[in-house]
């Protein structure tokens, strides 16, 4: 699901995705928090680079002529209560937002993001090609469960 952010103005975004996935909560934590493995298992990360301890910069590109560098910064890791979060900045602004909880004899992911676009040409092209921008967001929030889905059962293997 993707919309607005209610009260802003154009290029602000929520996302919402749920993922369900074939492992215990903590094969998935691991790897969600692990983000130099990301280009390993989600091809729309095109590179992570780690800036310190809490904060890496990822270069990520799906199907539209443009990447997006992103830093992501630890704000909150949680294990026990199955709760991630970091803030964004760069070509994206805001927050990303996981929770994991036990779903029979995997678990589910519930994702929230709440972005600002502030590359210029997404911003420019807001009003016109919002509805392509949900588009690819969802069709690359597909391939990241996908490929999770494929690493994780690969690495119980």
């Amino acid at each position: 699901m993707t919309d607005s952010v209610a009260g802003r103005g154009g290029g602000w975004y929520r996302f919402r995705d749920t993922w369900l996935l074939p492992a215990s909560p903590k094969a998935v934590f691991d790897a969600v928090v692990d983000l130099a493995a990301y280009p390993l298992w989600w091809r729309d990360v095109r590179s992570v680079s780690q800036v310190d301890e809490d904060t890496a910069e990822l270069v990520c590109r799906s199907r539209l002529p443009y990447a997006l560098t992103v830093r992501m910064h630890r704000d909150r890791q949680d294990e026990r209560e199955g709760r991630v979060r970091v803030l964004l900045s760069g070509d994206l602004e805001g927050m990303l937002a996981g929770v994991l909880m036990a779903a029979g004899e995997g678990t589910r992911l519930e994702i929230t993001q709440e972005v600002e676009a502030r590359k210029p040409l997404l911003r420019k092209l807001d009003r016109i090609a919002r509805p392509v921008f949900r588009i690819n967001h969802a069709l690359m929030m597909r391939r990241g469960h996908n490929g999770l889905r494929g690493y994780l059962a690969a690495s119980a293997s």
